[in-house]
């Protein structure tokens, strides 16, 4: 990922506090965790929807 560009992103409490755990738990940033939750959700998205296009 070369090319980032800034996005503003209002979270839940909740979710804002699970993103801050986890980036404490895996020393890392805030943006990182975000970024990896959201590329684990796009991986099996794409998955999903290669499943459903060989069925």
């Amino acid at each position: 990922m070369h090319c980032r560009e800034p996005l503003m992103l209002r979270l839940p409490k909740e979710l804002k506090d699970w993103v801050k755990e986890e980036a404490q738990r895996n020393y890392s940033s805030q943006n990182s965790e975000v970024v990896r939750a959201l590329l684990a959700a796009k991986k099996r998205a794409d998955q999903k929807h290669a499943e459903t296009a060989a069925d």
